[in-house]
C-alpha cells in the first residue's frame, strides 16, 4: 500500500512541476532560490552546507499547512500529509546550488498537488514562507523582504522624495515643524514655525496636513512652486525640485549648561548634521560644560556612519572591527587624527531599546575613555547584515560578520555596559554616584567581566553579564545624572575607563 501511494505521489509531483498549479512560478522560484542560496552559502556567519539550509527552507511547507512534513531519510527526502508519504526524491549527490534548488522547487510541487492551502498560496507567499523557516535557523536579523514590502525598506535606507520638511496641523493651515539641514527647504530659506500658504498656486487654507504633505511630495526630480509667510508675517515663493531626503536624525538643544544631542538613527546625513549641530552648540560666549548624547530608543542604522560619527569625537586610533567568513566581511574601522569637542565632558545615554550601529558608537567612546555610558545594558545586536536584490523584486538580508568593540568584546549578546547602571533604581544610583565622587567605581567587577569577555560566548554566560545591569527603558532620570556627572568632575574622570592604548 505504501509503494502505491510514493508512486501516486511521484506522479502527481512530476504534473505539478510540469504544468504548476495554483500560479506558482517555478520558473521565478528556481530563479529567487538559485540566487540566493549562491548568495547565502559562502556568506553565513557559521559554515552551513546548501543542504542544511535547504532542508531547514523546506519546513516552511508546514507553516503553510501544518499537514505536511519533511524528512530526510537515509538519502532519501520525504514529504508527508499526515503522517503518510506523499512524495520523495533522492538527495543531490554533492552541495551543487542546482540540484538542492531543483529538490526544493519538486517538493513544492508535490505540496501544491495534495494541499489545496499550498495551492491557494501565491508564489511570493511560498518564497517567504521558505526564508521564514530557513532564516529562523540562522539568526534573529537574516531575513527574507517580499516585493512589495522591499519598496518601502529601500525608501526608508534613502528617504524620500520632497524639499525636506515636516508639518503640522495649525487651526486651517498647515505650519513648518522641523526643516532639516542642507534640504531644499532649508536652503530657500523655509524655517519652523512658517505657514504654508500654496503649492503649486493652489491655495491650502483648509486643507489638512496630509493633504498638503502629499502635494509638497512627489517623484523624484519634478518640481513645484511653494508660498510660505514666514514668521516675520512677509510671504516669500520659491521653486523647487523634489529630491531623496533622508529624515533628520540629529537633534540639538541647549539644557541649561549642557549641550544635548539626540540621535535617532543612522542614514546618509547623519555624520555631517552631527558635525554641524555639535560646532553651532560649541560656539559663542557660554560653550557647554557637557555634552550629553542621547542614544535612547536607537534602533541603529548605517554602520559606516556610527564610525564617522564616533571619529568626530575621537583622535586616531580603532573604533570597531567586523569578523567574518567572507574576506569582504572582514573590516577595521579607525578614527583619523583631529576630534571636536576635545576635552569637552561626554557622556552617552543608553537604555534597552539601543541596538546595532548605536551600540557601536557607544562601545567605541567608551572603550577608548572617551566618554561616560549611563542607563542600562543595551540590546546586544553586534551582526553586520549585507543585502543583495532578488529576481522577485524582494531582497535578502544575509547576516555575514560579528562586530567587535575596541577593547576586543563582542558586540552581539552581551551589548553595552554602562559605567553608571539606572536600571537597578534610585537609591542604586545614588550610591553609584557617591561612591565615584571619592574615587571608586563600584561597578569595576561588573565591567571588568564584560570588556574581558571573548567569542564565541556560550549562550548561559551572557546572563550573568549583562545581569549586572540589566535592560531597561530609558528613564527621565537619565540626564539629572550625566548633568551631576558632568558637574563633578571626580565623578566624571572615576566612571571613565582608562585610555585604550594602541598595540
Amino acid at each position: 500500500m505504501i509503494r502505491i501511494i510514493v508512486l501516486m505521489g511521484l506522479l502527481l509531483a512530476f504534473k505539478a512541476h510540469a504544468e504548476p498549479s495554483g500560479g506558482f512560478d517555478s520558473e521565478l522560484a528556481t530563479n529567487v532560490y538559485t540566487t540566493a542560496l549562491t548568495f547565502m552559502a559562502p556568506r553565513v556567519v557559521d559554515p552551513v552546507p546548501v543542504s542544511k539550509l535547504t532542508q531547514w527552507g523546506l519546513r516552511g511547507l508546514s507553516t503553510l499547512d501544518p499537514r505536511l512534513t519533511t524528512e530526510l531519510h537515509d538519502t532519501r527526502l520525504r514529504l508527508l500529509n499526515q503522517g503518510k508519504s506523499v512524495f520523495e526524491t533522492g538527495i543531490p549527490k554533492d552541495e551543487t546550488i542546482t540540484g538542492w534548488v531543483g529538490t526544493i522547487i519538486g517538493m513544492t510541487n508535490a505540496a501544491i498537488s495534495v494541499s489545496s492551502t499550498v495551492r491557494r498560496t501565491s508564489t511570493t507567499g511560498i518564497v517567504q514562507s521558505f526564508f521564514d523557516a530557513l532564516c529562523s535557523h540562522l539568526d534573529p536579523y537574516s531575513r527574507y523582504i517580499p516585493p512589495d514590502e522591499a519598496g518601502d525598506d529601500r525608501e526608508r535606507r534613502s528617504g524620500r522624495a520632497g524639499i525636506g520638511l515636516s508639518l503640522t496641523q495649525r487651526d486651517a493651515f498647515s505650519v513648518v515643524t522641523d526643516v532639516i539641514r542642507d534640504s531644499p527647504a532649508a536652503s530657500a530659506g523655509v524655517r519652523p514655525g512658517d505657514t504654508i500658504i500654496a503649492v503649486d498656486g493652489a491655495v491650502m487654507k483648509g486643507r489638512n496636513v496630509v493633504s498638503v504633505s502629499a502635494m509638497i511630495e512627489g517623484p523624484e526630480d519634478t518640481s513645484l512652486t511653494l508660498t510660505w509667510k514666514g514668521r516675520d508675517g512677509k510671504t516669500r515663493e520659491s521653486a523647487f525640485v523634489r529630491v531623496m531626503v533622508p529624515p533628520e536624525t540629529v537633534f540639538g538643544e541647549r539644557a541649561g549648561n549642557l549641550l544635548l544631542i539626540r540621535i535617532a538613527g543612522f542614514n546618509d546625513t547623519t555624520d555631517t548634521h552631527l558635525a554641524h549641530t555639535l560646532q553651532d552648540g560649541l560656539a559663542g560666549d557660554r560653550p557647554p560644560d557637557g555634552i550629553v548624547l542621547d542614544l535612547r530608543n536607537n534602533r541603529g542604522g548605517l554602520l559606516r556612519q556610527a564610525v564617522t560619527v564616533a571619529d568626530t569625537f575621537l583622535p586616531d586610533g580603532l573604533v570597531a572591527s567586523s569578523v567574518g567568513r567572507a574576506p569582504a566581511a572582514n573590516h577595521i574601522w579607525n578614527s583619523t587624527p583631529g576630534e571636536l569637542a576635545e576635552g569637552v565632558p561626554l557622556v552617552i545615554l543608553v537604555d534597552g531599546r539601543t541596538a546595532s550601529a548605536a551600540e557601536v558608537l557607544a562601545a567605541a567612546l567608551a572603550d577608548r575613555g572617551r566618554a561616560v555610558v549611563v542607563g542600562s545594558s543595551t540590546v546586544g545586536k553586534g551582526l553586520v547584515q549585507t543585502i543583495t536584490p532578488l529576481p522577485d523584486g524582494g531582497e535578502l538580508y544575509v547576516t555575514w560578520s560579528r562586530v567587535i568593540a575596541p577593547r576586543g568584546w563582542p558586540i552581539n549578546g552581551l551589548g553595552v555596559m554602562p559605567q553608571v547602571c539606572t536600571s537597578l533604581g534610585d537609591a542604586a544610583v545614588q550610591r553609584q554616584l557617591g561612591a565615584l565622587s571619592e574615587g571608586d567605581q563600584p561597578l569595576k567587577s561588573a565591567i571588568i567581566a564584560h570588556r574581558t569577555s571573548r567569542a564565541p560566548l556560550a549562550a548561559a554566560a551572557i546572563p550573568a553579564v549583562r545581569n549586572a545591569c540589566p535592560a531597561a527603558e530609558g528613564r527621565g532620570e537619565d540626564l539629572a545624572v550625566a548633568r551631576s556627572l558632568i558637574n563633578d568632575r571626580t565623578a566624571y574622570a572615576t566612571a571613565l575607563l582608562p585610555p585604550l592604548v594602541s598595540p
